[in-house]
This record gives C-alpha cells, structure tokens and sequence, in this order.
C-alpha cells in the first residue's frame, strides 16, 4: 500500500510539475536573449500588413478594412488582383502592388479561408519528409502553390522590374498559409533569378507574418537574408511542429489540440526533435513582438525583438487565451504600428524597445 501511495505521489507531484511550468510558460519566454530590431528593418512591416489585407477586399477604392492612420494603398497602383476563380485551387487569391512611393514591386498573398477546400488541399498535400529541395525539406503542397504562381506571373513581373529601370526592390509577403507560398516562392526566385530578368538577391525578399513551419531548419537560418518571419506574442501556428493539415482539421477544437501537443512534447526529449532533418521550422531570421509579460494585465507598449534562432525556433506551445487572436494579421498590423509610432515618439534611438 504505501509503494503504491508513493507511486501515485510521484505522479501527482509530476503532472503539478508539468501544469505549472506549462501554466506559467508566455510567449515572452522565447526572445527573452534576443536583440532589440531596429526601426530601418521592421519599417516595412505595417504596411506589407496592409498590403496583404488588401487581398480580402472586394473593392480597393471602398475598403472593409480601411487603415486607421499611417500607410494607405493607392488603388491605382494595383497592377493584379487574382482571385480564387483564377487560380483554380492551385494557390491563395493574390495581389500584385507597384509601390511608388517606396520602389517595391509586391506579391502578397492572403491566407487561409476557413470555408475553401481548395486551400486546404494545398495544406493536406504533404508528409513528413515527402519533399527535398535545396539540399533540405520543405512543405510539398506550399512548394507546389508557389512553383504555380511563378509560372503564373514572372512574365509580369519581369515586365514591371525591367520598366522600373531595375533598381525595385520584389517584395514577396504573405499571410499564414500565404506566408509559407511567400517564403517558397522567394527560396525559388533567389535561386532563379533569371526567370525575371535576372534580378540579384539583394533586391529580393520576403515577410513571412505568422508565418507556417514550411522549411527545415538548415534552409531556415540559409535564407535569413532574404526572409523575415513576423510573429506576434503567442501565436500558435509558428510554435507547433504539428503538420498543418492536422493543424487546420483541428481548428474547431484548437485548445484541444494544442493541449496534446504540450503533453506529447512533454516525452519527447528536446534533442531527438531538432535532431530530425525533416522537421519544418518557421523561416528565415524571426522578428517577435511582445507586448504581454507575466502576472501583468492588459498590453503594453511593444517590444520587437530578432535573432536568427538556430537551437529550435518557438519550440514551445503557449497555453494562452492569446494563442489564436494573435495569429489575427489584423492584431499584427496594429501592434507592428504601434512599435513604430513608440520608436519615433518615445526615443531617439533606432531600437524598438
């Protein structure tokens, strides 16, 4: 009796170990060694938001998501708007943007829409391992969605690159699922540049905003260059190996989901998990912005923290009421605005801390 009372001691005393430090693990844990970004880098950050909310309007001159300040879009300068009836399920709606004003040509990418099954075939098209390419893994259906769009429109954008005398930069950005075509689609055009003209890597890049884990890490930390990974405290989908097509067939019970997955990282030692080549990480060089910190209400001025993680990159599921609301690119957009607006108003510095 008292072996077995010491037994159901050992693993009462086990899963209060696991509750708490679960409980008490926020999403400001993550870049706590990071440096502070600086205002030159993340300056694009807002309005490439803006940029990709432009793909779920209707119409451009009459916004649903008209901005509250700060970047507007000129209509005018929208070169193509594809819609899904274009791209036949083979990729999400997309925007082609010629920005003037700060010489980009843009491809944003919306993500995913919870009522079409074409995006989620995009997500189910994979397995563990199932695509190589450039000497690494990365998502077979986001690979695929992105070799389609550039067939679609390097003649475009080609055209647009070569008629602004060269000198533009091409901007790659997206969302969620859109964020994984983004980072693939620029992994391609960096390494093919001729496809568009001959375009150098220098004027290419992509912002990936909570971005998908669509890359293995060797990639990851390759391109950190070129690709920047946009996450917003506790957002879920950059923290999760688990596939997105679970992910997404999941999404009415979330917390349930995402609870089982704590408790299964739980047993898994933390070196047999990022010793696995085939395991997909969020791209490029990570910019966190944290505006929440522990046992204190409500949301401060953010923080934008960056480092090029290469021990594992938001390994760690946060149990947060946050969780999903943070995935929001509208929730993005505004605490992005609001690291801006702080850096400029607070300090003479160009840190955003």
């Amino acid at each position: 009796m008292s072996v077995t009372c010491g037994v159901e001691c050992v693993v009462v005393l086990g899963c209060m170990r696991w509750v708490w430090k679960r409980c008490t693990y926020i999403g400001n844990d993550d870049s706590a060694t990071w440096q502070s970004a600086n205002y030159e880098e993340f300056e694009p950050v807002p309005r490439l938001c803006r940029t990709i909310l432009a793909v779920y309007e209707d119409d451009l001159h009459d916004p649903k998501f008209p901005p509250e300040g700060g970047y507007r879009l000129n209509p005018d300068w929208a070169v193509k708007k594809v819609a899904y009836q274009e791209t036949l399920g083979n990729a999400p709606p997309y925007l082609i943007y010629l920005d003037h004003e700060h010489h980009e040509i843009v491809v944003a990418i919306r993500g995913l829409n919870l009522v079409k099954e074409s995006d989620y075939k995009v997500l189910m098209d994979n397995k563990l391992g199932k695509q190589m390419f450039d000497g690494g893994y990365v998502h077979h259906g986001l690979l695929k969605a992105a070799i389609w769009m550039l067939n679609k429109e390097s003649e475009t954008l080609k055209r647009l690159w070569v008629e602004n005398g060269k000198s533009y930069k091409l901007i790659f950005a997206g969302h969620s699922l859109g964020s994984g075509v983004a980072s693939l689609l620029t992994i391609i055009v960096a390494n093919h540049g001729d496809r568009l003209g001959g375009i150098p890597r220098s004027l290419i890049s992509c912002y990936a905003v909570a971005p998908a884990r669509c890359m293995s890490l060797n990639l990851a930390v390759k391109y950190a260059d070129v690709i920047h990974s946009v996450v917003l405290q506790d957002d879920f989908l950059p923290r999760t190996p688990t596939p997105l097509e679970d992910i997404f067939k999941s999404v009415f019970c979330l917390p349930c989901l995402l609870f089982m997955v704590c408790l299964r990282d739980t047993f898994i030692p933390e070196g047999r998990k990022l010793r696995d080549p085939r395991r997909l990480y969020a791209p490029g060089r990570m910019y966190h912005i944290v505006e929440r910190r522990f046992c204190r209400c409500g949301r401060f001025p953010p923080d934008v923290r960056t480092a090029i993680p290469v021990d594992g990159r938001f390994e760690h599921i946060v149990l947060s009421c946050n969780a999903t609301s943070d995935h929001g690119i509208i929730w993005i957009q505004r605490e992005s605005e609001k690291a801006l607006a702080g850096c400029i108003v607070n300090s003479p510095s160009t840190f955003l801390r």
